[in-house]
């Protein structure tokens, strides 16, 4: 295990994407401003690539420093490419954290570039902690790799008491397991959002009226990963369900660059392109204008995750289109549907309806409070480091 020339622990925090960083940016912050512990950073996979909004320049922007910069992602999103752009990031990770040397790794979630980033640390000796660990989303390949991270980690900060539970049922010590809750509620709670007018500027784009002929809708679709379709017919009937909805502002966000992102990305570009007056896409919307789109929307429309653990917290409807999402723990503010043209109107209506309005502004998030990232600096100043990377199974009493 590395050790630091100094008392000071070294974090080192690994982001890929545009919303991994969202959800990190304010640990960020609070490891940087912290006396007890210096902040490295690692930027790689979506970041680096001027296709999906070159978004390093944001971290910079926000006054950080990227430590290392690991190429990782192919121009190809097939299932090819993903593989060898995992390949890829092993390498480059392996010889960032040679040359960084931290005490402790720390990455968020389930994607390729950060399991990449997990075996590479793995024969290094360094500790990694993992956020959002726990959870189900058996509609992509992302369940799997969820949980292989959590096999190659020895801190485990979950967003809630179900997933530290299913933590522990997969061999963690149960003393090395926090429910922390989500971080990515953190930036609701604490950071001040754009009022409507200031959003407007903003984005170059009317929000229009609230009422139900009018609505505003914030989507995002990304692939399906483990379905056995291209995801062409599946965002067509989103399309179609959205043209129910003739006089509705629409902003979209762009897919990820998980397997066949592209091709979901090129179909949303000609849709907006043909609906110019009312629709808006985004490579990458910055976190605050993103919430804030969020706070006026009428609904939350699509398959991220932000519609399951940020919406419900900010008091926004969500329409949860197929399986991307199944199996994660949900607030009442969630409605459910299938990727059909008809059932996601249905849904959209639901979200509409006075009732339904009613009902999610008293919803209660299942993601905790709004202070994950204290809790989670605690732990990460205070564990013992020595030993960590040593791991025992945990068999269930």
């Amino acid at each position: 295990m590395s050790v630091s020339a100094t008392s000071r622990r070294t974090i080192c925090i690994v982001t890929g994407t545009r919303a991994e960083y969202g959800l990190l940016s304010r640990l960020m912050r609070a490891v940087r401003d912290d006396a007890d512990l210096t902040l490295q950073v690692i930027a790689t996979g979506m970041h680096l690539s001027p296709e999906f909004g070159l978004t390093v320049q944001h971290i910079e922007a926000d006054g950080f420093t990227v430590d290392a910069r690991v190429e990782m992602l192919l121009s190809s999103d097939s299932p090819v490419g993903i593989a060898k752009s995992t390949g890829l990031g092993v390498i480059g990770f392996a010889d960032a954290i040679a040359r960084l040397k931290p005490d402790l790794l720390v990455v968020l979630g389930d994607r390729f570039e950060i399991f990449a980033a997990t075996q590479a640390a793995l024969p290094a000796r360094v500790p990694i902690a993992h956020i959002h660990g726990g959870e189900t989303t058996e509609g992509a390949m992302d369940e799997a790799i969820r949980h292989a991270i959590t096999k190659l980690s020895h801190l485990h900060f979950t967003s809630a008491e179900v997933h530290r539970r299913r933590v522990i049922q997969l061999g963690e010590q149960p003393d090395r397991v926090f429910n922390m809750g989500a971080p990515g509620l953190d930036n609701i709670a604490h950071t001040p959002l754009m009022g409507r007018v200031e959003l407007e500027k903003s984005l170059g784009f009317e929000l229009g009226g609230m009422d139900p002929e009018a609505p505003l809708f914030l989507v995002t679709y990304h692939p399906v990963t483990l379905a056995n379709e291209s995801p062409r017919r599946a965002f067509g009937e989103l399309t179609t369900a959205l043209d129910s909805f003739p006089r509705s502002r629409i902003i979209f966000t762009k897919a990820n660059a998980d397997t066949d992102g592209r091709v979901i990305n090129t179909m949303l570009d000609e849709y907006v392109t043909a609906h110019p007056e009312r629709m808006i896409a985004f490579t990458s919307m910055g976190q605050v204008r993103y919430l804030s789109a969020m706070k006026y929307a009428d609904a939350v429309v699509g398959n991220s995750s932000s519609g399951i653990i940020e919406a419900p917290f900010i008091k926004t409807a969500t329409v949860n289109i197929g399986s991307r999402q199944r199996g994660r723990l949900q607030a009442d503010s969630i409605i459910n549907c299938e990727d059909s043209a008809e059932e996601i109107r249905r849904a959209l209506l639901h979200a509409l309806d006075p009732e339904t309005r009613r009902r999610t502004a008293q919803t209660v998030s299942p993601y905790g409070d709004g202070n994950a990232t204290e809790r989670i600096v605690g732990i990460l100043k205070t564990h013992p480091l020595e030993d960590l990377v040593i791991k025992r199974f945990y068999d269930l009493p």
